[in-house]
């Protein structure tokens, strides 16, 4: 139960100890009661979701034994002119079990639900090896009727470490989420994963060792303007325990301490915001409170400069490639004096306020290519963002550890090809997957996933499997060789990627077939390579 206990009730660099003291205002709101209450979701733009426990009516275990209250639920309540939560009542009966659920958060639409729960799905309590129940991440949409429905475990879960803290990019194309799996940097990392058109989830990444420390980072939270906030133990400058830090995810900022009143002495945690309101919640266990943790309501009192300006934001981009190019340098002019600069991330992004109704110049340089300058005037509507990319021509050779298109980075080796109906690893193919290894070895921020392909021949459902087992195959050579398994992934995609016209009742030679039984290594992280 210790797990549990880290993420749901332990709950939180030092730039402004008491620098907002004036500029927020901050109040206990009454829905509090001696139990712990915690961590805030808006669901629209009246409605709060938050963690709450509930005496049951459960004979077996209707207190959990650490801290001897009962399972946290998910209520629901409306947000009134005051800040206060009223006609507070369950989420749902579907979304809420005997067990814990807390941390939700809700697409745009509000048709898809994300929510941590104790290891409880079908009516089995999963447990690790060492007996402990960890959290896992939950996904459920809505039917016409209001109902949640269709609960699924993400595809990254696992018996043997915890999942949970769901947050959701502006656009709703990024999930972000907490979790101690293998790879993580400390305790508890911040992590993030693509959210496809369908609702698929891709393979997690973690944020680094900018934002992830050795201690625990917990519950996200992604701004309207992209800023992620979030809670850190560890990082340095901190009031005590928990703090609540922001860093800007389109420049990759060194994560920035909140400051008091937010933070305190104690654990703070669990901030979100309406940017329209000026307004937002976070949960705390500061002196003062009325239980364990508490939510706290606070307006944001800052004055609106009024001076018109307007934001400038771009991506410096190779120009043939059209990948990204990080660690460059943009210089801002101004009249022909520099005026900023800005060293870009491994988002390779940079953003920067200007004067209304002015003229600027952007220079963008980066060794082993040629700079690249723009000249644009603003316009005298604050409300304009102005997005602009640099594209940078490769004035040196290419690396030819890599093969790059538009659509993805490969490894350059010969293909890894396999015999019939087999995926053991012929001496050719080891050959080549030695290259691999060496490569990763160069590279030691490489992550790669192995894509394994079948010919047409056989069933379409057992060629999914074979191509699997080839993918798996060539992953574990690389693993037994030194390289962490973390850093390589299997994916079988069967026969639905063919190199010719060998599909189903098309006749082909023996040769044509086997250009299709073959295995490729994508690089997941491209912004990696030292080009």
């Amino acid at each position: 139960m210790k797990k549990i206990l880290l993420f749901l009730l332990c709950i939180g660099v030092q730039f402004a100890y008491g620098q907002n003291e004036d500029r927020y205002t901050v109040k206990n709101i009454k829905a509090n009661t001696k139990y712990s209450n915690f961590g805030t979701s808006y669901y629209g733009t009246n409605q709060i979701v938050f963690a709450s426990p509930q005496k049951r009516s459960f004979v077996i275990q209707s207190n959990w034994k650490p801290n001897g209250q009962p399972f946290l639920d998910l209520f629901i309540g409306d947000i009134n002119s005051s800040g206060e939560i009223e006609n507070i009542k369950k989420l749902s009966n579907t979304l809420n079990t005997k067990w814990h659920e807390a941390d939700v958060v809700f697409s745009k639409d509000g048709n898809t639900v994300y929510f941590t729960r104790s290891n409880y799905f079908n009516g089995k309590y999963g447990k690790d090896k060492d007996g402990v129940n960890n959290l896992k991440l939950f996904k459920a949409s809505v039917d016409a009727k209001g109902r949640w429905k269709d609960i699924t475990s993400v595809h990254f879960n696992s018996n043997e470490y915890s999942v949970g803290h769901p947050a959701l990019s502006s656009d709703g194309n990024t999930l972000y989420f907490v979790s101690d799996m293998p790879g993580a940097v400390g305790k508890t990392d911040i992590f993030k994963t693509s959210v496809s058109s369908d609702g698929t989830l891709g393979t997690p990444v973690n944020l680094g060792e900018k934002i992830n420390t050795i201690g625990r980072e917990m519950f996200p939270f992604i701004g309207s303007d992209d800023v992620l906030y979030f809670a850190s133990d560890s990082l340095e400058g901190g009031l005590g325990g928990l703090d609540i830090y922001r860093s800007d995810l389109t420049t990759s900022t060194t994560p920035e301490n909140v400051g008091a009143p937010l933070n305190s002495p104690n654990d703070d945690f669990a901030y979100i915001y309406n940017d329209k309101k000026k307004s937002g919640y976070f949960s705390s266990n500061r002196k003062g409170g009325k239980g364990d943790d508490d939510i706290y309501y606070f307006t944001d009192n800052e004055v609106v400069n009024k001076k018109c300006e307007q934001a400038v934001t771009g991506t410096v981009l190779d120009r043939d490639t059209r990948l990204k190019i990080p660690y460059a340098l943009v210089e801002v002019f101004e009249k022909g004096t520099s005026v900023k600069e800005i060293q870009t991330p491994n988002s390779a992004k940079f953003a920067f306020q200007t004067d209304c109704n002015s003229t600027y110049k952007i220079v963008g340089v980066k060794e082993g290519y040629e700079s690249h300058s723009i000249i644009f005037d603003t316009t005298d509507d604050p409300k304009v963002k102005l997005l602009l990319n640099l594209d940078l021509e490769k004035n040196g050779p290419v690396n030819q550890d890599f093969v790059v298109t538009p659509d993805r980075t490969i490894i350059n080796i010969n293909p890894i090809y396999f015999n019939f109906d087999k995926w053991n690893i012929r001496p050719d193919a080891a050959y080549e997957l030695d290259k691999v290894v060496a490569i990763m070895q160069q590279y030691p921020q490489l992550m790669i996933e192995g894509t394994s392909h079948t010919d047409s021949r056989g069933r379409d459902s057992y060629n999914q499997r074979l191509s699997q087992k080839r993918a798996e195959s060539t992953v574990k050579y690389i693993v037994n060789r030194g390289i962490s398994s973390h850093r390589i992934y299997a994916r079988g995609y069967g026969e639905t990627q063919l190199t010719n016209q060998c599909a189903n009742s098309v006749k082909c030679s023996g040769r044509e077939h086997q250009m299709n039984r073959r295995t490729e290594f994508v690089v997941l992280n491209p912004e990696f390579i030292n080009r």
